[in-house]
């Protein structure tokens, strides 16, 4: 995938809406293309985080790890979805699984050289942290309401 079509997917995720073409240019200069198989966990909580991912194709499941029983999936994700912020915070350690639920197309980044750029160009970085704070607040949330619903405490509304 040449870096002008990783712009043109950059461009339709809303996590990147409205980011200028410099920026946009920034990114995909770190991306690459890859393809996850079925059942493929991208990355696990407590593991160290490097990279995010923008899905091309298929479904990625963000998911809590249970002490027993099944995993709680918090969010199954669609194509043009951002998934991975904790590239971005110390201590570098995934917050959540994900695993492909198909086969996946995805834009791997190296968030190492993302977070960089971000140290060496503030207006840059500012910009990076605004999307990605948004995307970390929405993945909490899912995250709040899919526990209230599975495990129902009482005397919470």
């Amino acid at each position: 995938m040449s870096e002008h079509t990783i712009k043109q997917s950059l461009a339709e995720a809303p996590v990147f809406s409205g980011l200028s073409d410099e920026y946009l240019d920034r990114l995909a200069g770190q991306a690459s293309e890859m393809t996850v198989d079925e059942g493929t966990c991208l990355f696990r909580g407590g593991d160290p985080a490097a990279h995010f991912y923008l899905l091309l194709d298929g479904e990625i499941s963000i998911e809590i790890p249970a002490v027993s029983g099944p995993v709680l999936q918090v969010q199954k994700l669609s194509p043009v979805r951002v998934l991975g912020w904790s590239w971005l915070i110390r201590p570098y350690k995934w917050s959540f699984n994900a695993r492909a639920v198909s086969e996946c197309r995805v834009l791997e980044f190296d968030g190492k050289a993302v977070l960089a750029d971000c140290d060496a160009d503030p207006a840059f970085g500012y910009e990076v942290v605004k999307r990605f704070s948004g995307l970390m607040a929405e993945r909490l949330d899912a995250a709040h309401r899919k526990m209230m619903d599975q495990w129902s405490p009482s005397g919470f509304a």
